[in-house]
């Protein structure tokens, strides 16, 4: 299906498919998938999950893998989007998973890569929520075309196999076929009685989430009393630089302090809060660059890297390394000083410095070389506001425009 819309579209695809080596099969099911991803018209290429697998939480663990090196793939391959084709039943699935306890999040048809930083810029498309798994297995058969069932699917060791076997006896009279078609297409917009919240850009590379902006640092976010938790839990992986969600007991205090007008600092995901009267600023936490001190991340000329998960720095000379300015701001020139001074007190110490292997002075990480902060950016993805493709078209940093979009493929 995809290769007859890339064909009608001059688009070029890339299947990909990612062998987990947790079955002694898992060789020739990635041989069977690049050999029909050929027959079908497309590029193809295999990645493979490697090294020690954890004795608990393998099918997260599992997950994340994939996501992270099929992100991997789709930056290197200069693609935007990946196409996952998750049916109606793994919303189902997913359902009773949550009903039993399960922190899964919810499958939507467009949403950013779960992957940071490999998924920066990236975005998974799902555009067979609609669709039953019999229903694909019948227009399959009509195709005359072969699938492979992974027997791991029916291991009852497992919450989603479990899950499955629940939804195989329901009867349709209660609920069975409707819970299987549920798709979820959250648009990201405010509850209703919640003000209206709105993402701004700003010059200095400042974003703002509320319906009037405070000035807040590079890489610093400001959201009213009134935030949703879906949005404050965006807001606050992002300021942070974490790739894992708030728990939800610790949100939701964070919340109930917000929306009672509490006066208060707090930290959650790595990020700071800082509530006085209407500001509620969000910043990284400074403090754990002192908890769980790490050496400086050195840089290779040329190459973006990501630091804390927050900035994208790019040298052209070699010899420098990354560090967070906590420590050595007093190292600064004093224009550099007085250019920090203009950050809220509390954005200060997260900010990146370039440091030389001669051990001469610090300098800003902008100074030396190009520094992008990735936070508001990160954050318009994950609250949606990123609707097309197109509108990713400034999101790689220094990306010319292209035309193909790839599609990831996974068993």
């Amino acid at each position: 299906m995809a290769v007859h819309w890339a064909r009608q579209n001059g688009r070029r695809l890339l299947a990909l498919t990612v062998d987990h080596g947790l079955n002694p099969d898992s060789a020739g099911w990635t041989a069977f998938a690049g050999h029909a991803a050929r027959e079908a018209g497309a590029d193809w290429r295999g990645l493979h999950w490697t090294g020690p697998k954890p004795a608990t939480g393998l099918p997260a663990a599992a997950r994340m893998a994939r996501h992270r090196l099929i992100a991997d793939a789709a930056r290197e391959a200069g693609a935007r989007v990946v196409l996952l084709a998750h049916s109606a039943d793994d919303i189902a699935e997913g359902e009773v998973m949550r009903a039993e306890g399960s922190t899964l999040g919810r499958l939507r048809d467009w949403s950013p890569s779960p992957a940071w930083p490999e998924g920066r810029g990236l975005m998974l498309l799902r555009p067979m929520l609609g669709a039953g798994r019999g229903e694909v297995r019948d227009w399959l058969t009509g195709q005359g075309a072969e699938w492979i069932d992974d027997p791991g699917n029916e291991d009852v060791r497992f919450a989603r196999s479990r899950a499955r076997q629940t939804l195989t006896l329901l009867p349709l009279g209660e609920g069975g076929a409707q819970r299987r078609m549920r798709v979820d297409r959250s648009s990201g917009e405010a509850a209703p009685g919640q003000s209206p919240l709105t993402l701004e850009r700003k010059d200095d590379g400042c974003a703002a989430v509320r319906s009037s902006p405070l000035p807040a640092g590079e890489g610093s976010l400001t959201v009213s009393r009134d935030v949703d938790t879906h949005t404050l839990a965006a807001v606050l992986v992002c300021a942070g630089g974490s790739d894992q969600l708030p728990r939800g007991d610790r949100l939701s205090a964070i919340h109930t302090r917000l929306r009672g007008g509490e006066a208060f600092t707090a930290t959650l995901s790595g990020a700071r809060i800082e509530a006085r009267g209407d500001s509620v600023l969000v910043t990284r936490e400074t403090g754990e660059f002192a908890r769980q001190p790490r050496p400086p991340l050195p840089l290779a000329p040329g190459v973006e890297t990501v630091w804390d998960g927050r900035w994208a720095i790019t040298v052209e000379s070699p010899g420098w390394s990354v560090a967070p300015a906590a420590g050595r701001m007093a190292a600064l020139s004093g224009a550099e000083r007085a250019a920090l001074k203009a950050l809220p007190p509390a954005a200060r110490g997260a900010m990146p410095v370039l440091i030389r292997n001669d051990a001469t002075a610090p300098v800003l990480a902008g100074t030396a070389g190009k520094a992008t902060s990735l936070v508001g950016e990160r954050l318009a993805l994950a609250l949606d506001r990123m609707t097309h493709e197109r509108d990713l078209g400034g999101l790689l940093h220094g990306a010319s425009p292209r035309n193909h979009l790839f599609s990831g493929l996974h068993h």
